[in-house]
């Protein structure tokens, strides 16, 4: 059990990690996103930070259990926001949404089963 968590932690804190940095350096996919979406580009800076918050949570779990589960928490809390925004939309392009939400479920899932 012990390599399936630290394998899954790791994957979920190398994806959300790379979705932060695309976020915070201004690559064109996010804007393009928030414009379908309709959320305002000023909020793509808060997004990232979000992400990378979540990302190194993941990270500091190792050390400090609680902290990854708060992480990987929040990682599922804000995909589900991701995809209430695709919803509002009408977007039906969820296959982004689902590998990123489904790795931050099994990031949770491990880490609820390997300490608690």
């Amino acid at each position: 059990m012990y390599a399936a968590y630290v394998t899954v932690t790791i994957l979920a804190s190398i994806l959300t990690g790379i979705a932060a940095v695309t976020y915070l350096t201004g690559h064109d996919y996010p804007k393009a996103q928030a414009d379908m979406k309709r959320v305002p580009r000023s909020w793509l800076p808060v997004l990232g930070t979000a992400l990378a918050a979540g990302s190194l949570g993941l990270l500091a779990g190792f050390v400090v259990p609680l902290l990854g589960t708060v992480a990987a928490a929040g990682l599922v809390l804000y995909f589900l926001g991701a995809l209430v925004a695709h919803l509002r939309v009408g977007s039906r392009q969820l296959v982004g949404w689902a590998v990123f939400f489904s790795t931050s479920v099994a990031a949770l899932t491990v880490n609820l089963t390997h300490h608690w």
